[in-house]
């Protein structure tokens, strides 16, 4: 086994695996020589070659996403590391442990005119959890070191000496910096400089780290709820609004209890991956009905709860949360270990526990309470159900109609993963599977590296995965299929109506060239040549008896990944997505 001959890029490797980290996701570069050497020579770790770095992370954040464990992204020094930023952000706000790691010049070459060379100190400062900036080893490249950048070297201690200091501060830093990642989940940078030669490499290590042992951080979950099931027992209307949340998360004893409550109404998205008969999962199709209602503000206090209880990451609809915040309930109560966000504006506790561990104390204390508040509005959501199906009747082929076709056609246990814009709220409107475990950057709720994601997603996915994506989202991040880790089970469909069709559904929108061109970005390109260039099976439809005939054979096993594109009309997407809100109304 060969090591690389530089001290620090020795105790990176050996400190990501004394953490347990075996994913190691690498864009090739030189300045990143010795880690490369380091990950790639060690039979523990995993390594991938992403060459483009907004697509490496995002692949990284995909892995990670699905095992609940740590994932190293590895890239050389200058711009490389700033194509890292879109994802890092995405995993600040979806609670995953990205570890990136970014070979540096060293300081003395920085702001010099050399080439590669940026101030990569403190980039993500505004969206990581810990920044590590080791220091620069003076016992390798001595003599350039003594040379330029005399200031690394102390003049009381020897080099030996002065190597030993950085090691123990480098090795602090590794420590905290990986711990604090996996511990709270979330992303940190460790940044490393490094001085030529990079590719050296020996037989023995020369550094010898000792190991902190550290448990995870402890939540207790011993928790006084009296106070809170005096007020729940009391309220005759309490919403359960449950956001993004993993497949699994909840037990579904507890979603079985809330169920039998009448005065509880338990709103879900298509992401929060929790079902149950009696639960509302199509939050919108409540919501606008009463916007268009003569009688609005009295259907609004109708449904304007007591209290508020929340719990999953970000809310996809901006209908409830327009609601909530100009129908305040008086108590908003958010179950989270880590965070609280105020989304509504009106959060009155945040508890700091794991759901399943408050349900089990709360519903040892709480009462079904006799209230008409779940009744009526299940009324409410049977009607727009049996409209909703009569309507699919009635309209030309469209978004819509091809949504409905392809969530009632995805197989038992499939992975879904959803891109943002209309992708994730048309996937809103309709029932799905509960079988299905579905997935979406809403951290950010970017339309950049959905496929890249996806893809990292079905690496360890024991089940198939299907991207089902917008064109823009696909165009954007079409260097995502740019890597030789694609399974053949693979699948994406592809909604192309030919520009930004969320643009046309928002107010304001103006059928001019400006609008056209800087809002909706029409285009006309061929996702064919992208399939060939990157050998993925293609199909078409365009229109509904193509699509249901494709969708018979589009999951059957095949040599290689396949995408279905869809292409939709443009003009009419709009106006049949906005007519089916009159006419559910």
């Amino acid at each position: 086994m060969r090591y690389s001959s530089i001290p620090s890029a020795q105790s990176v490797v050996l400190y990501c695996k004394e953490k347990g980290i075996k994913n190691i996701v690498i864009s090739p570069g030189s300045r990143n020589a010795p880690l490369t050497i380091g990950f790639t020579q060690d039979s523990y770790f995993k390594c991938y070659s992403i060459v483009d770095e907004r697509c490496a992370a995002f692949f990284a954040v995909g892995i990670a996403q699905n095992i609940g464990e740590g994932v190293v992204v590895v890239c050389t020094s200058g711009s490389a590391l700033l194509n890292y930023y879109p994802a890092v952000a995405e995993a600040f706000y979806s609670d995953i442990p990205l570890v990136v790691i970014s070979a540096d010049r060293p300081s003395y070459r920085i702001d010099i005119g050399d080439g590669q060379t940026i101030r990569q100190k403190s980039v993500f400062n505004n969206h990581i959890g810990y920044e590590a900036n080791l220091k620069q080893d003076v016992s390798h490249a001595t003599q350039t070191i003594k040379k330029f950048g005399k200031e690394l070297l102390s003049s009381n201690d020897s080099i030996e000496a002065t190597q030993k200091k950085i090691q123990l501060f480098n090795n602090k830093e590794l420590e905290q910096a990986i711990q604090f990642s996996l511990q709270e989940k979330c992303p940190v940078h460790i940044n490393v400089p490094f001085e030529e030669p990079l590719y050296e490499t020996q037989e023995e290590l020369t550094v010898f780290p000792s190991f902190l042992d550290r448990d995870a951080i402890n939540r207790s979950s011993s928790l006084n709820l009296d106070k809170f099931t005096d007020i729940w027992n009391k309220a005759e209307r309490k919403m359960i609004l449950v956001g993004v949340n993993k497949p699994n998360t909840v037990e579904q004893q507890f979603l079985d209890e809330i169920a039998e409550d009448k005065s509880v109404i338990v709103f879900t998205e298509t992401t929060s991956n929790i079902h149950h008969p009696s639960f509302f999962s199509s939050i919108d199709s409540i919501l606008v009905p009463i916007e268009k209602s003569k009688n609005k503000e009295e259907l609004f206090k109708a449904l304007q709860p007591d209290i508020l209880l929340t719990f999953g990451d970000q809310i996809v609809s901006k209908k409830i949360k327009s609601f909530l915040r100009n129908y305040s309930p008086k108590q908003h109560w958010h179950i989270d270990v880590k965070k609280a966000y105020d989304t509504f504006f009106c959060l009155t506790h945040h508890f700091k526990i794991q759901v399943n561990n408050f349900f089990n104390i709360f519903f040892n204390k709480i009462k079904s309470k006799d209230s008409g508040y779940y009744d009526y509005w299940s009324f409410v959501k049977l009607t727009y159900e049996k409209k909703r199906e009569e309507y699919l009747t009635k309209i030309p082929f469209s978004d819509m109609l091809a949504f409905s076709n392809i969530l009632k056609n995805i197989p038992d246990g499939y992975q879904v993963q959803l891109s943002n814009s209309s992708t994730v709220r048309y996937a809103q409107l309709f029932p799905l599977n509960s079988s299905l475990k579905v997935f979406c950057n809403r951290g950010t709720s970017g339309i950049d590296g959905s496929t890249s994601t996806a893809i990292g997603a079905s690496i360890y996915n024991k089940k198939p995965v299907v991207l089902i994506t917008g064109d823009l989202s696909f165009l954007y991040d079409s260097n995502a299929l740019w890597n030789n880790y694609i399974k053949p089970n693979f699948r994406i469909i592809l909604i192309n109506n030919s520009g930004g069709g969320i643009f046309r559904i928002l107010p304001g929108q103006e059928e001019t060239e400006n609008y056209k061109t800087f809002f909706e970005t029409t285009h006309n390109l061929n996702v064919s040549h992208i399939c060939r260039l990157y050998n993925v099976d293609y199909l078409l439809a365009e229109d509904e008896n193509v699509l249901s005939n494709h969708l018979q054979e589009f999951y059957n096993k095949s040599h290689k990944a396949r995408l279905l594109e869809i292409r939709t009309p443009r003009i009419l997407n709009n106006k049949i997505l906005l007519s089916y809100f009159d006419f559910i109304s």
